[in-house]
């Protein structure tokens, strides 16, 4: 290294973290220097190719490493056609985006992938290039730049498990190049992945069954975790790992700040495992982490780990070696609709408390809905003491969210339905789920402000955690489901497109007209999201803990920062309950200035109420 002509900032900061680095790719890759030199000057070239502009945004980012922790941030995520057609309209919109008080747009997959064949982006046959009806890597490069000129960080995803079929890779592959086969898991014969299936748990087993295809042109079998059109790369080649990471750094010069590691946890295949969260999986994301320090020091880990706290916390790594900046809250969004579906608060108290304990540099973006659906994966040995059983409470919250169950008023469909084990997931719309659509196609204004203050209460739940919250474009005009996608071919047989349509923006006008559903809704979120940002006690360092409101429909929340307390309760009960505290201080409503005794609270029925004080 000593002999590298490179540029001082660069060497100073792969000096920090050189010895690591190369000690982790060595022991991954049986010590192959030449491609570790190949990836060290990889790195030095993107370096290179980050723009002045872009250096100087990383500066001021290592100058405040937290800078995205803040009770500031609010996150929004959006398709980029649903929000404004291609990248060119997002930018146009871009004083919409601030008027939510969204600094943080995700801008759901946007690289090229084959029509009818993408899993909605997620098949990637180019890294370096935009879907053509979006726009190009320009466009990006453009809107990145008018959003840091906002203060908006742009979050895109990185499908790092596998590439579409229609890969160059993949392509040559097909053609016999053992070259690009190694890049991939090519076998002769269904011997060895036999074994595999025999460890392996299936994805989508009723819409994709099996974790391998047969590739008639090469004559092989050919290992597809998600989709056949899904070919899972080979990161025990340092070629893939080498070519991956510099795809990465490439969006990273295009400004993007936050890459999303999509499906991380199944990057590294063993036999006779799960091939879920391998060891490997962790050295890989370190040694990511480290490029980005090296190269973009201004750019986040965003980890996509869709399991149970115990599994998704690792990917943080450890404060000396760590490897995600950010992570999802993905059991608590599952938690928070069983609550509105049983009006019970205690498995989601058993949650949070569970989150609540976890170290306060942890980073997790919180959300009420994204772009897929709702997996029931809760914790049913908890729910086992009040005689819960897994098959049948999943057909109950199924039943009532889908509107099935007598005296709902939610309307969502099914996903991944597989009646022999019961294990069907759920999609629709926040607003839907809560009752606004239905209250809306009855005409019935009473359902409708009922509707809208559960939706409400749910955003202020939302807002009360530490951490992120990512608003699902629509959201903050309460739209609804979207019917028409039973009637497009590439899009019927998967119902997650029930609450990925097109954002209504003559609905999205109706935000000035006082009385309406999206005015209404609207204007609460912002205020919502205004306190929040004018107060530290929402910052993520607070201190955390569950309040005991002595009563199973009401969810307390204590919170402290720096001489500022707060007591935020949600009820979640059709119905005005009391949580019946016994607080020392004297209290102040935050949305009515009120002066507030905090012993034996009211909270109306779908309603909350934050109390603060400051000491």
């Amino acid at each position: 290294m000593e002999d590298k002509n490179w540029d001082k900032t660069f060497k100073e900061r792969i000096e920090r973290h050189y010895n690591e680095m190369k000690w982790l790719y060595a022991e991954l890759y049986n010590n192959d220097q030449q491609a570790f030199d190949y990836f060290c000057d990889m790195l030095y070239h993107f370096y290179e190719e980050r723009s002045d502009r872009l250096k100087l945004w990383d500066m001021g980012r290592e100058v405040v490493l937290d800078w995205f922790s803040g009770n500031d941030m609010i996150g929004m995520l959006m398709y980029t056609d649903c929000f404004a057609g291609n990248l060119k309209g997002v930018k146009k919109h871009l004083d919409y985006i601030e008027e939510c008080n969204v600094n943080y747009i995700h801008l759901m997959p946007l690289l090229c992938s084959p029509e009818g064949r993408s899993d909605g982006g997620y098949a990637v046959s180019d890294f370096r290039k935009v879907q053509p009806n979006l726009g190009t890597m320009k466009d990006l490069a453009d809107l990145s730049e008018a959003c840091h000129e906002r203060g908006i960080s742009v979050c895109l995803d990185f499908v790092m498990n596998h590439t579409s079929e229609d890969h160059e890779w993949a392509v040559r592959a097909r053609k016999g190049e053992k070259e690009f086969q190694d890049r991939y898991f090519f076998y002769d014969n269904w011997d060895i992945p036999n074994e595999y299936e025999k460890t392996v748990p299936q994805v989508f087993p009723t819409t994709a069954p099996g974790n391998f295809t047969w590739c008639d042109e090469a004559k092989k079998v050919v290992m597809t975790s998600f989709y056949p059109y899904q070919w899972d790369l080979n990161y025990r080649n340092p070629v893939v790992f080498n070519d991956m990471t510099a795809n990465m750094l490439y969006l990273c010069n295009q400004g993007v700040d936050i890459i999303r590691l999509d499906a991380v946890p199944y990057i590294w295949k063993t036999l006779g495992t799960d091939c879920r969260n391998l060891p490997q999986v962790h050295t890989l994301v370190r040694i990511m982490r480290m490029a980005a320090e090296i190269v973009c020091p201004g750019t986040l880990l965003l980890g996509e780990v869709v399991m149970e706290p115990s599994k998704v916390v690792p990917y943080f790594g450890t404060v000396d070696k760590p490897e995600c900046h950010m992570l999802y809250n993905v059991t608590t969004m599952a938690s928070t609709w069983h609550t509105v579906a049983t009006k019970d608060v205690r498995l989601l108290k058993h949650q949070l408390g569970l989150v609540f304990a976890l170290p306060k540099q942890y980073v997790f973006l919180n959300y009420l809905r994204c772009h897929d659906d709702i997996g029931w994966g809760l914790d049913y040995n908890y729910l086992k003491q009040f005689g819960i059983e897994e098959v049948a409470h999943k057909k109950y919250l199924n039943d009532y969210l889908k509107g099935a169950w007598y005296g709902s008023d939610a309307r969502g469909e099914l996903y991944n339905d597989d009646p022999r084990l019961g294990d069907a997931r759920l999609c629709g719309t926040t607003a839907s789920l809560c009752g606004i659509e239905a209250a809306e196609y009855e005409g019935r204004e009473d359902k409708l402000d009922k509707a809208i203050k559960l939706d409400i209460m749910l955003h202020a739940f939302l807002f009360t955690q530490s951490g992120i919250p990512v608003l699902y474009s629509g959201d903050e005009i309460g739209q609804r489901n979207d019917y028409g996608y039973h009637n497009v071919p590439d899009k019927r047989e998967d119902s997650r497109y029930l609450h990925r349509g097109a954002l209504d923006w003559k609905s999205a006008a109706n935000r000035k007209k006082k009385g309406t559903r999206e005015q209404r809704l609207f204007d609460a979120i912002g205020t919502l999201a205004k306190l929040r940002a004018d107060n530290k006690v929402f910052e993520n360092e607070a201190v955390t803990w569950i309040v005991e409101a002595y009563n199973d429909h009401i969810l307390g929340i204590g919170r402290y920062y720096r001489g500022e307390k707060l007591i935020a309760l949600f009820n979640f009960n059709d119905r005005d309950e009391t949580a019946w505290i016994n607080e020392e201080e004297e209290y102040t409503n935050l949305l009515t200035g009120e002066k507030v005794i905090a012993k034996a609270v009211g909270v109306p029925m779908y309603d909350f109420v934050w109390l603060y004080t400051k000491f």
